[in-house]
């Protein structure tokens, strides 16, 4: 008797009462998942050209991005940088090359922007000096000398001298001293040295190293740092 008891007791108890609570269900995750598509697929419909014009977008996104903060491309106005860059070349800049830590390098040629400086527009030299660096014009050959050692410069424009112009200057920290290659068309460095500044131009204007000429097809190459100035000490060094 008492075990029969027990037994319906146990029934009893097993049986959900009015007060308790009602069970909870777990969250429609594919039904969710499946109005995410809905909406999706709704969004995709009412873009003309469909799945097409999203690929479109997300290129043309993907590609901003890239221009913004990694790889520009730039178009090169002029033939101060001849015989390097040519009117019409189509150059890549490197926009990582002097962050986290890298600075630009004698040899370099970059990206830079003039405003206050040398005019409201994007321009490309070859870095000459950099900051400490004492940069002369000329030696007894028509060379220039940096840090007293005079540098030949085999990517000047056949028949160009170094510079026409006299100089003798000392970069400050944190500028650089620019040139172009064919130097007879260049407006550099050279041109406003006594203008605000001096001509120097701020390390942190530079928009990024030119790293490739990458059209016209027919002239795609990568840019390499030229050797030259692989002798020159660093700032402080004797002066010749």
């Amino acid at each position: 008797m008492d075990t029969e008891a027990q037994h319906a007791e146990r029934d009893r108890s097993s049986r959900p009462s009015d007060s308790d609570p009602a069970p909870t269900r777990e969250p429609d995750s594919e039904g969710t998942e499946e109005r995410s598509r809905s909406v999706f697929a709704s969004f995709v419909a009412w873009l003309p050209g469909g799945r097409l014009t999203l690929s479109a977008l997300l290129t043309a996104a993907v590609l901003l991005l890239v221009s913004t903060f990694v790889v520009q491309p730039y178009e090169i106005p002029s033939g101060s940088m001849e015989p390097t860059l040519r009117v019409g070349d189509r150059v890549l800049v490197n926009k990582l090359a002097y962050r986290f830590g890298s600075q630009p390098r004698r040899g370099d040629a970059i990206v830079f922007d003039g405003s206050g400086y040398f005019g409201d527009a994007d321009y490309v030299k070859r870095v000459a000096g950099v900051g400490g660096d004492r940069v002369v014009c000329c030696d007894k050959r028509g060379r220039i000398k940096v840090n007293g050692v005079s540098v030949d410069e085999p990517y000047l424009y056949p028949g160009d001298a170094p510079s026409t112009v006299r100089f003798d200057v000392v970069v400050p920290d944190g500028h650089l001293f620019v040139l172009g290659d064919h130097r007879s068309e260049s407006s550099d460095s050279r041109d406003h040295l006594g203008s605000p500044g001096g001509g120097m131009i701020p390390v942190d204007d530079v928009i990024g190293r030119v790293e490739w000429i990458a059209w016209p097809f027919g002239r795609w190459t990568s840019l390499e740092r030229p050797d030259v100035y692989a002798r020159v000490p660093g700032p402080g060094g004797g002066h010749g």
